[in-house]
């Protein structure tokens, strides 16, 4: 799926059934459900891909600290960029 077709689904209520979980997080938080988010995040921690989920919610929270220890649990650097930025960077690994 791409990006602009993610983005279409934005509309409907509730997530498209055949979406990954990490895909389905980054869904919830383009709605600005930010607590069905992190419950994904929190849902397979010491994983790779969820901690770094985790640590992306974190910054956008504004809680800097948790998003640091998040981003080295991913062994993942702080993102610098927006975060649009880091939710496209993350769309792009999920959906792979």
């Amino acid at each position: 799926m791409t990006s602009i077709a993610f983005k279409a689904t934005l509309s409907q209520e509730s997530p498209p059934e055949n979406l990954s979980v990490l895909l389905k997080a980054l869904w919830f938080d383009a709605k600005n459900d930010w607590e069905s988010a992190h419950d994904i995040a929190q849902s397979d921690e010491g994983s790779k891909s969820f901690d770094h989920l985790h640590a992306y919610l974190h910054r956008k929270e504004g809680d800097a600290w948790n998003a640091k220890y998040w981003y080295n649990r991913a062994k993942e650097p702080v993102f610098s960029g927006s975060f649009q930025e880091e939710w496209e960077h993350l769309f792009s690994r999920f959906s792979m």
